[in-house]
């Protein structure tokens, strides 16, 4: 994974951009800096802006407002053909008439350049994505894993400044995907070029990026590194966007610098940070389902537990996800590692259990 850049370095710049639609504000007022090498991706669900911010980068949309700058160069009034940088698309856009050799040419031929130039910008591609022996065969002839890499060095041969993924591996299967991820970082790092990606696949935007953007109706909600996002999300929307979580109401019954306790229908959550907030107000505890451990016994700690009644099991091989009622009727996921083949005393549907966790476990969310 690339690392975090220092705060200032913006090599791409986007500031205060707005893009209206007839009153409708697809992107509304954001502002972003992403450092020359870095892999940035910008996460959300369908029709949450994140399309529409990489067409305005890419000059497919204009912006209603605000500035896209990039090295210094304001991009507003450069046409695509004309930007410092080439976009990958889900379908990879593959010429199915022209061989892998071709297709990564086309653009060089398209720009003029000599044909020994074009050659060596074209073998130095297939060697940067281990497609060489393949350089002849046509793209009905290759896997998916493997068009998606001549797609790739296609947008690489052109040495753009900027690289554009627009849901990069999401026309392949999951297995092939997560295989898939981890190459394409790695080529895209070899080549050091600047990459802004947009998916809806949070897997695929922890695993590649160095930083991400939440999005949600136009706006950023959140923008870190997938660490400080997936354990210290800013809302209750990113807490439930990223990965799993459980999500429990309660009321601030202590406020102290270094810890808060809540009180919640089914147990007293001691959380080891504090808060700012007033005491009687409403707050939502988080906790991730692989923070929680699972026991017969009623736990020694009179805070962070609570007793249910597992009612679902799911076995995913390396873990187990359980489904616990707890008194209040309320459910609680719980997902444990199974690092043993056999246990003594499994776990099953309709055991009495109790569910604990540490007081570094869980964050209080106040919006």
């Amino acid at each position: 994974m690339s690392t975090v850049p220092a705060p200032g370095a913006g090599y791409l710049q986007i500031r205060d951009v707005v893009k209206d639609f007839g009153g409708f504000k697809a992107v509304n007022n954001v502002s972003l800096e992403i450092a020359k090498g870095e892999i940035f991706a910008l996460l959300g669900s369908s029709g949450c802006g994140k399309s529409t911010l990489l067409r305005m980068l890419a000059g497919f949309e204009t912006p209603t407002s605000g500035q896209i700058i990039l090295d210094g160069r304001n991009l507003a009034d450069l046409p695509p053909y004309e930007r410092p940088m080439n976009m990958m698309f889900q379908s990879y856009a593959l010429f199915p008439h022209l061989t892998v050799w071709d297709n990564i040419a086309f653009g060089l031929r398209r720009e003029g350049l000599p044909k020994d130039v074009v050659a060596s910008r074209v073998e130095a591609m297939l060697k940067l994505v281990q497609l060489g022996k393949f350089a002849q065969r046509k793209p009905h002839q290759l896997s998916g894993g493997q068009q998606q890499r001549v797609a790739l060095a296609r947008s690489l041969a052109k040495q753009p400044l900027l690289l554009l993924l627009d849901e990069p591996l999401g026309a392949l299967d999951k297995k092939l995907r997560e295989q898939t991820q981890i190459e394409l970082v790695n080529i895209i790092e070899q080549v050091g070029v600047t990459c802004v990606m947009v998916t809806h696949d949070q897997e695929e935007a922890m695993t590649m990026a160095s930083r991400i953007a939440v999005m949600s109706e136009g706006r950023f909600l959140q923008v870190g590194a997938p660490g400080d996002i997936y354990e210290t999300p800013a809302t209750r929307f990113v807490a439930d966007f990223i990965g799993n979580v459980n999500l429990m109401e309660g009321v601030l019954a202590v406020d102290e610098p270094g810890h808060v306790i809540i009180d919640c229908a089914d147990c007293r959550h001691y959380v080891g940070h504090g808060i700012t907030g007033t005491e009687g107000m409403s707050v939502t505890v988080a906790l991730r389902p692989e923070k929680i451990h699972l026991t017969r016994q009623k736990p020694a700690d009179e805070f962070n537990s609570a007793a249910g009644t597992i009612k679902e099991m799911s076995y995913f091989g390396s873990f187990t996800v359980y489904h616990v009622q707890l008194r209040s009727g309320a459910m609680l996921k719980i997902s444990q590692a199974n690092v043993q083949r056999h246990r003594e005393d499994e776990l099953t549907w309709g055991d009495e259990v109790w569910a604990h966790w540490s007081r570094s476990a869980h964050i209080v969310l106040t919006s």
